[in-house]
């Protein structure tokens, strides 16, 4: 076969897949660009091209104030989420001999259910009259309900982190799946410890797996939105609800893209920063 019949074949085979990319991912996120240099007249978009909706993004405290909180919530919700899901998958990996399908099938069993319907759940065990201070209420450990509970970032965090963790359990499953036991035999037969083992073979080893938890768990929880909307309160709303706002409420798109766009340079900016340190890291500890 010819090398220009090999390449024309080639195209055909990913054609389909490239225009479901370019129609889906990158017109979305072009069009969101496009809108965030123009400006909202009430009800008409002027297209002159403005610096101005970045000048407002940046510069007004609220909008600062709403990214770092956002930002601090996902590092929080990643942190938590990571180190919760690593002794989870460790256990299936190293201690579970057999039917470990079914124990990844009941790790997925939150997803029969609603995300929303989720989220209203954790809000009836962390409300004011909730089945948590019932509890404790009816325990006597406190005399009267705990206010902190909901409404606040803690709820947002709570919330998330459990929504969020068989998607950090699986890839870090996954990475200490392939991790060759000859290697763990090899350094305990050269006198390493548990501990020693762990942090010179396996965790650098299941690193990838790590570091692919926490992208997939930092990347989408700075732009939720239903979560500090429903259990976030004013002290747990995120920059996701202003974007919100701007494209409804207040009916200014130009503006609301242009957070859009701020919030993605930041955590793209952060994932690369994360990436770095977790490949140095693996690399260290190797």
């Amino acid at each position: 076969m010819r090398p220009g019949s090999e390449a024309r074949q080639g195209l055909v085979l990913i054609s389909p897949t490239l225009a479901y990319s370019l129609l889906l991912l990158a017109a979305p996120l072009a069009t969101v660009v496009t809108f965030s240099f123009w400006t909202q007249n009430y009800l008409d978009i002027d297209t002159t091209l403005t610096l101005d909706n970045y000048r407002k993004a940046w510069g007004e405290p609220i909008y600062r104030i709403l990214m770092g909180r956002s930002l601090l919530i996902s590092l929080i919700v990643t942190a938590v989420t990571v180190l919760l899901a690593f002794p989870v998958a460790y256990f299936l990996s190293f201690h579970v001999r057999r039917r470990k399908a079914v124990w990844l099938f009941l790790i997925t069993i939150p997803f029969w259910t609603s995300y929303l319907l989720r989220v209203f759940l954790w809000k009836v065990i962390l409300g004011y009259n909730g089945v948590l201070n019932s509890a404790r209420m009816g325990l006597g450990i406190t005399d009267e309900p705990l206010t902190f509970l909901l409404y606040n970032m803690n709820a947002v965090v709570i919330t998330l982190a459990h929504a969020w963790a068989p998607f950090a359990i699986l890839p870090i499953f996954v990475a200490l799946e392939r991790i060759d036991r000859s290697l763990l035999e090899a350094a305990e037969d050269l006198g390493d410890g548990p501990l020693r083992r762990f942090f010179r073979v396996t965790l650098p080893l299941a690193m990838p797996g790590v570091i692919a938890a926490t992208l997939i768990v930092l990347i989408p929880t700075v732009g939720d939105y239903i979560t500090p909307r429903l259990v976030g309160g004013t002290d747990g709303l995120m920059i996701a609800n202003m974007i919100q706002t701007q494209f409804s409420k207040a009916n200014n798109a130009p503006l609301g893209a242009a957070l859009a766009v701020s919030s993605m340079l930041i955590v793209a900016a952060v994932a690369i920063v994360i990436y770095a340190i977790g490949r140095r890291l693996g690399g260290r500890t190797q």
